[in-house]
């Protein structure tokens, strides 16, 4: 019996120095990380675009935060004429577009609480682009951050601005950087515009990024940042103190998370020289523990660069190669 006894003892200190590491690493690895069960099917050429307009790259598709279902999308439309920010309702039927001839390359974008539409231009050249800028409902210019064409790296400058987030209490965290010679941080400002934080750098450590290429905001209010090019999600406080990094859920090219701390990273570009032993798709999961739940591979070799979802349920995905924004429904 003594000996029963100290065997489940040994266990369970060993199952609990397991999970201590696993807390502190942040996440846990299942042996083969394309493995989770994917419960959803696919819709393909549910959007109803406007007559005549064709779907360009689309770099983001988004939830309205404000009524947890109508659908946003960020494309590179291929004139200047043509709106690259869209509302679609839940059905996929046009409501509204604009944001026509005020971008170079569309990047990040993010609808908060009250409908306001946050959009990022990582591309700088002709007067244009490294900036963000808020949107009303409707398309009215808001507030504008950074300088239009100047990219830097000082107080009120982005260079590489890829990615925005907006906490409830109006704090916007923007992801600056997007590889090669422009910047790798997080830059935190107060719901007036006024920057109050920023960290980060290039490199592979810890707070380091390599291509931070999307972000997201947990229940907690904490950070996570697709850190494309370290191949993971690095998670901070919302003072930019670090937290955790896992990298579970692939090479993200983007993160979204959803009311109920349902996270969604969108992989499409793990191979076995980028990221061996993972295939590209989105995979969804925990924010609080990092479990990846389920794995929705991709049926051709081109994945989704951006993820979504909508209080239903649903996710998205939103190809910029293919041109295309598909919907992923249970059943």
């Amino acid at each position: 019996m003594k000996n029963i006894m100290r065997m489940a003892l040994m266990v369970g200190v060993a199952v609990g120095a397991l999970w201590a590491v696993s807390g502190d690493r942040g996440y846990t690895q299942a042996a083969d990380p394309n493995a989770a069960p994917n419960p959803y099917k696919m819709q393909d050429n549910w959007l109803q675009l406007p007559e005549g307009r064709q779907l360009g790259g689309a770099i983001k598709v988004q939830v309205d935060h404000s009524d947890g279902k109508s659908i946003w999308v960020f494309d590179r439309c291929s004139s200047n004429a043509c709106n690259p920010i869209q509302k679609f309702d839940s059905s996929g039927k046009f409501v509204r577009g604009f944001g026509a001839d005020m971008f170079n390359q569309p990047h990040g974008l993010y609808v908060d609480n009250e409908g306001n539409v946050w959009a990022a231009d990582n591309g700088a050249r002709n007067g244009k682009g490294a900036i963000v800028v808020k949107f009303s409902p409707t398309g009215q210019v808001l507030m504008t951050l950074g300088k239009a064409g100047m990219p830097g790296n000082a107080e009120g400058f982005f260079n590489g601005a890829s990615s925005v987030v907006v906490a409830p209490n109006g704090d916007i965290f923007v992801g600056d950087g997007h590889g090669g010679n422009t910047n790798d941080r997080v830059v935190k400002f107060d719901r007036s515009g006024k920057q109050i934080a920023t960290w980060g750098k290039h490199g592979k450590g810890q707070g380091e990024f390599d291509q931070l290429h999307g972000i997201a905001m947990d229940s907690q209010g904490r950070i996570f940042v697709a850190d494309r090019g370290n191949s993971r999600v690095q998670i901070f406080d919302s003072n930019g103190k670090f937290v955790a990094e896992w990298k579970q859920f692939g090479r993200p090219s983007d993160v979204s998370i959803d009311k109920n701390d349902v996270i969604y990273v969108a992989d499409d570009q793990s191979n076995e020289s980028r990221n061996p032993g993972f295939k590209t798709g989105i995979r969804i999961g925990s924010a609080k523990d990092g479990k990846v739940t389920t794995f929705i591979p991709t049926p051709e070799a081109e994945s989704p660069e951006g993820v979504g979802f909508d209080d239903a349920g649903n996710v998205y995905g939103s190809w910029t190669g293919k041109m295309a924004v598909r919907r992923w429904t249970k059943g």
